[in-house]
């Protein structure tokens, strides 16, 4: 096994060179870089990480908590962040906490015990002061999808309300007004400032969300598919119906094209997230775009702005979600 004495010599540079350029501690010219990596990659020499760590007081890992690994949401999260850290040579190391607080609280004790530089989490169940809590620690922390004042600098958030008020608004303006809800679980934030500004859009248009137009889903296909078996059992004759996310948009449409509904003349179905089947399913999916992908890229950014002080990074901390039209949206005339 090839030594940094036998890197140092094939490069012709010092062994505290050779160092600088592993440990990306200090600016080392890019010719001077390029006859280092040169002689590593000839040499077959690996670094030593243990020894990387304990020289720059670094772990090169971030640890990153998310509530569920099931769906395309998560997945599309991930990607953003993994995929930017992975260009800086950096690792991340996954754990869960499936909407349980004593779980989510577990795993993120379980990521600071493997000396992650850092801590990306996106949770569910944990209090805002844990939060508070958690971001004035030791070790960064950056949270996808929440907003709270207290620590707004270290908070990456979605404008929900505007979601689902354009969610909304996409049904209405094309004339209908007997529209069915499909609502996230009530416990979660964003869920709630969906039917916020979903309820918004109905009053612009002098129209309620009465409790026999309103179903609570699960975020998952089977909310859809019981959401719009609950109408149709019920004789609600609604003409549109407007989903909390894709998944149970996918489910309601499935479950609407099995009982001979023709989509979208007899049942306009939208949804939210945008992710990537809602423009492979049939008929495509008008949805709301939620740019999770950009927002994991965003906070992996911010990780690497602060803990490794990579500079001209840019970095926001508000997304706005947009309305994409498909051809999930008929007329009312």
């Amino acid at each position: 096994m090839a030594t940094i004495y036998e890197v140092s010599e094939l490069a012709g540079v010092s062994l505290a060179t050779v160092s600088r350029v592993i440990n990306n501690k200090t600016k080392v010219s890019e010719k001077t870089a390029k006859k280092v990596h040169d002689a590593m990659a000839q040499l077959n020499y690996r670094p030593n990480s243990i020894a990387q760590s304990l020289a720059s007081n670094r772990t090169n890992s971030i640890g990153l908590m998310v509530t569920g690994l099931n769906g395309a949401f998560f997945g599309q999260m991930m990607a953003g962040i993994e995929s930017t850290l992975r260009k800086a040579g950096k690792h991340v190391i996954i754990t869960t906490g499936h909407n349980e607080e004593a779980r989510e609280k577990d795993g993120i004790e379980f990521l600071k015990s493997r000396n992650c530089d850092a801590l990306i989490i996106h949770v569910e169940a944990v209090s805002n002061d844990y939060l508070i809590e958690l971001c004035q620690g030791d070790i960064p922390v950056i949270v996808i999808g929440c907003y709270i004042d207290e620590i707004k600098q270290h908070c990456i958030e979605l404008d929900n309300e505007l979601g689902g008020y354009l969610a909304a608004k996409a049904v209405l303006e094309e004339g209908h007004r007997n529209i069915g809800y499909i609502s996230g679980p009530e416990n979660k934030l964003d869920a709630q400032q969906r039917l916020v500004g979903h309820q918004r859009a109905l009053r612009e248009y002098d129209c309620k969300l009465g409790a026999e137009y309103f179903y609570t889903g699960n975020y998952i296909d089977t909310g859809g598919r019981d959401g719009l078996k609950h109408f149709l059992d019920n004789k609600q004759s609604i003409t549109a119906l407007v989903c909390a996310n894709d998944e149970m948009a996918s489910g309601a449409m499935t479950y609407a094209r099995d009982h001979d509904l023709e989509l979208p003349k007899e049942l306009s179905v939208v949804g939210f997230d945008n992710v990537i089947f809602a423009r492979h399913i049939y008929p495509q999916l008008t949805t709301v775009d939620n740019p999770v992908y950009e927002m994991g890229m965003m906070a992996a950014n911010m990780v690497l702005e602060t803990v490794y002080q990579q500079q001209n990074l840019k970095i926001q901390h508000h997304f706005k979600p947009k309305l994409v039209k498909r051809n999930s949206v008929s007329t009312i005339n």
